[in-house]
């Protein structure tokens, strides 16, 4: 139920993209694309007529184009307003539950307070509501583009307040598992989901009668509000994921890694420092990574006078390091760390208890129990640091442990575990139907998109697939009614 199970819903409840009629898009082959079919949603055109030849940061056809008519121009600097205006129509309503552990936001609401957002508040937004308007109205005074993650979760949770969708929202559920069922036709075409939620903290809405084919299996618990646990079951047609990717911290898979001052997430490293863990402490704290959340456990230190020992494994140099993608002006505080990496090596300052020694290109040998580690450079030359304690921050991995083999059959490399990065989920650029099992959909950082602004094409992706499979369904009954053979 994070912003990616959100856009969907709001998309599954009806609500529909349109172009705005004084709108311009800036790309004049698309705004031709778009005029050919004005009087269409965006929902019922040709994604892939429309999405042809555009380019941008997500490597999802139906993303970069989803994005270019909520925010024309963006990777150029530009504020151009979306060319889409939306309309709820109740009759494109496709039933649906979106079940999340938490309450409506996701991983938003467990992301450390303290630091600013990557993106700009507006591109976290989702359609229908402008993350400025939603500020306005709390009276948050909301000083930068860039936010604080507190922000956006509590946007989020009001998003669906006002968009009218929380009876399709359950929280507090956890899955346990996802299963295909393999059941007869007749016994298929019997099932209601309705019926088929036992628990009453599950139960969809009064009166709808929904006829649906059982393709899939759905188990797992709800915690009630006494912390007793309700099993459920329910069956479903179609099932999509959007569990993000911030389940599972990368692990070093080193020795001595499980001893419990080798910490794999900022909450951790937060409670400790809060907790004055760490005051006094002589030792320097020892942060793995090189990525964003490494350099926001690097401020978070240096902003508490702790002193830190930075490892990571490629050269400052390196082209793909996120830091050389942001822009210095509007990202100061991450260059600021940049910087450090640069000219505080451990090479140029010999003094490792200054506030910050940076070691480039050395991977982590192993973790002692005396709070020691051992480093390996990339010429094969080891060393022995002492630290107070560890923060292993190298990215995260989805959980998808309620599918068998833990989904790793539907990834891009087959039998290997499913990463944003290296192996995403294979799917239909189109529709984000996985390729290797019908029905199972997945958008977000499970299919390579990290970012808010892209995940919301896969929301559009599977609410077309879904309503053309919904009008084939509605066709197939009508004619069956008037007595033909049920085929159109």
């Amino acid at each position: 139920n994070g912003p990616s199970g959100i856009c969907l819903s709001y998309l599954l409840s009806g609500y529909r993209p349109y172009l705005s009629p004084e709108a311009i898009h800036p790309n004049p082959i698309l705004h031709t694309k778009l005029e050919e079919a004005r009087h269409l949603s965006i929902v019922d055109q040709d994604l892939e007529y429309l999405s042809e030849g555009l380019e941008g940061r997500s490597s999802n056809p139906v993303a970069v184009l989803f994005d270019t008519l909520l925010h024309p121009d963006a990777d150029f600097g530009y504020d151009y307003p979306p060319v889409l205006h939306w309309k709820l129509e109740q009759h494109n309503y496709i039933p649906h539950v979106v079940l999340g552990r938490g309450p409506p936001g996701g991983a938003w609401h467990s992301m450390e307070g303290s630091m600013l957002t990557i993106s700009f508040g507006d591109w976290m937004e989702l359609p229908g509501l402008t993350f400025k308007e939603w500020a306005a109205s709390k009276r948050r005074n909301i000083k930068s583009d860039r936010v604080m993650p507190e922000e956006i979760a509590c946007y989020y949770k009001h998003y669906v307040k006002v968009m009218g969708l929380q009876k399709n929202f359950r929280d507090n559920v956890y899955i346990t598992s996802v299963s295909r069922l393999y059941r007869g036709k007749d016994d298929e075409d019997r099932s209601q989901l309705n019926e088929n939620i036992s628990t009453p903290h599950l139960e969809m809405e009064d009166g709808q009668k929904s006829l649906i084919k059982r393709n899939w299996e759905v188990r797992g618990y709800q915690r009630a509000t006494d912390g007793s646990h309700v099993p459920f079951c329910l069956f479903a047609e179609n099932v999509a994921l959007a569990t993000g990717t911030f389940d599972s911290p990368g692990r070093l898979q080193v020795e001595g890694e499980d001893f419990p001052f080798v910490l794999h997430s900022m909450s951790d490293f937060g409670a400790a420092i809060s907790k004055g863990k760490l005051r006094g402490k002589a030792d320097p704290v020892l942060i793995v990574g090189a990525g964003l959340t490494a350099a926001d456990a690097v401020l978070c230190a240096y902003n508490n006078n702790i002193p830190v020992i930075h490892v990571f494994r490629r050269r400052v140099t390196d082209t793909s390091l996120i830091f050389k993608q942001l822009p210095k002006k509007l990202y100061p505080e991450y260059h600021k760390v940049y910087h450090m990496m640069c000219t505080q090596s451990h090479t140029v300052d010999s003094n490792l208890h200054s506030a910050y020694t940076s070691f480039p290109e050395h991977n982590v040998l192993s973790f002692k129990p005396e709070m020691k580690c051992v480093l390996q450079s990339a010429s094969g030359l080891k060393k022995i640091l002492k630290f107070s304690v560890a923060l292993v921050l190298i990215g995260s991995h989805p959980n998808l442990f309620f599918l068998k083999d833990q989904g790793h059959s539907i990834g891009h490399h087959s039998n290997q575990p499913i990463t944003c990065k290296g192996n995403p989920i294979e799917i239909d650029p189109y529709t984000y139907e996985c390729t290797k099992e019908a029905n199972l959909f997945a958008l977000g950082p499970l299919v390579g998109d990290n970012f808010v602004r892209f995940l919301k094409g896969g929301a559009l992706g599977i609410a077309r697939c879904l309503a053309i499979r919904q009008k084939k369904k509605h066709e197939l009954i009508e004619s069956g009614d008037g007595g033909g053979d049920g085929v159109p």
